[in-house]
């Protein structure tokens, strides 16, 4: 018998969202840093990875702000207008949609459109360290801080044990037969992939991640991207 293809690597990135925390007036995912949107500083970091076979945004069929911009330079992307009400809508509507040109073993990073900073380095570790992983798994860092669980009243009710504890960040790495009957079976109630592999009752491997591998949600956050991007030149 020939031998099975060795998977390939497809990033996905939902794109679909309005970001409302940041107060701004376009989805936040094209608010400008250095220039560019914050999607394409997103989406460089897998166009420029040799193992990336192909780059997928999911946008929202009525996207009016894409077009604004130029993308010509992205010779891998593909552009799918199928962006759900939920962040776990768009990526089971984008996984449908690459369904014809995949194969179950195939590998799927889905990656946050509001963070710009991936690494070459990084995204390499986490391609490297899940190779031949049997589940996936995803970048994270373990928590530093102190947590502190609020009451309605809004003062403390609990300090919170961090042993153990990580914030989970991107790219979130599975195999896309799983990660698609994942978001099939579990529906909108998840807030990332790892989550919805995890009611599989699997247990996606946690790669250590960066703090500078941020994810844009306040107006502060889109200040610090760009001095991190200025350093990286």
């Amino acid at each position: 018998m020939p031998p099975h293809p060795a998977p390939r690597h497809f990033a996905l990135l939902p794109a679909a969202g309005v970001g409302t925390r940041m107060g701004a007036d376009c989805p936040k995912q094209y608010l400008s840093v250095h220039g560019r949107p914050l999607l394409w500083h997103a989406l460089r970091a897998f166009e420029r990875h040799p193992a990336i076979a192909r780059v997928h945004v999911v946008l929202s069929a009525d996207d009016a702000w894409w077009a604004r911009f130029a993308w010509d330079e992205f010779g891998k992307l593909t552009v799918l207008r199928c962006g759900g009400a939920t962040r776990a809508e768009s990526v089971r509507n984008g996984l449908a949609a690459l369904g014809p040109s995949v194969s179950e073993q195939d590998w799927i990073l889905v990656h946050d459109a509001a963070r710009p900073c991936l690494t070459q380095i990084l995204l390499s570790r986490l391609l490297d360290q899940l190779a031949d992983d049997p589940v996936g798994g995803l970048l994270a860092v373990p928590v530093a801080d102190t947590l502190k669980r609020a009451g309605t009243d809004g003062r403390v009710a609990a300090t919170v044990d961090r042993a153990g504890l990580w914030a989970a960040q991107t790219p979130q790495m599975f195999r896309y037969g799983l990660l698609f009957e994942a978001l099939r079976r579990v529906g909108d109630d998840v807030t990332d992939e790892a989550g919805a592999v995890e009611a599989m009752g699997l247990k996606p491997r946690l790669i250590e991640g960066e703090r500078r591998n941020l994810k844009v949600t306040f107006p502060a956050d889109l200040e610090l991207a760009a001095r991190l991007l200025e350093r990286e030149g």
